[in-house]
């Protein structure tokens, strides 16, 4: 029996650029803590990260559109662009479904 090598090179998919996407939105809103409803944007990112909202990606769309929503009604504008990454990057992942793409790479 051999042991597991780590692979030293991984593909980009769909489901990293998503994760990345909401990492970069999770940090600005941290970053930038000081608007209203921020607490309630981060609550609610969180929410859209946990391991729930990634099994069901379509709840994940449709909190994703409730955080657009309150991203649009106060916070800064590179917060409700950064919203809009996060909603194309899903579109993405959605197209790789429809196209049969590789989601993750194992």
């Amino acid at each position: 029996m051999g042991f597991y090598k780590e692979p030293t090179d991984y593909n980009k998919t769909a489901l990293s650029d998503l994760q990345s996407a909401w990492s970069v939105l999770r940090d600005a809103v941290v970053n930038d803590f000081s608007f209203p409803n921020s607490d309630t944007l981060l609550f609610y990112i969180d929410e859209a990260m946990s391991l729930e909202f990634v099994k069901n990606l379509k709840l994940m769309k449709e909190l994703l559109l409730f955080i657009c929503n309150i991203a649009s009604q106060s916070a800064p504008e590179e917060i409700i662009k950064l919203s809009e990454m996060v909603r194309e990057a899903l579109e993405d992942v959605f197209s790789a479904i429809a196209e049969g793409g590789k989601l993750c790479q194992r």
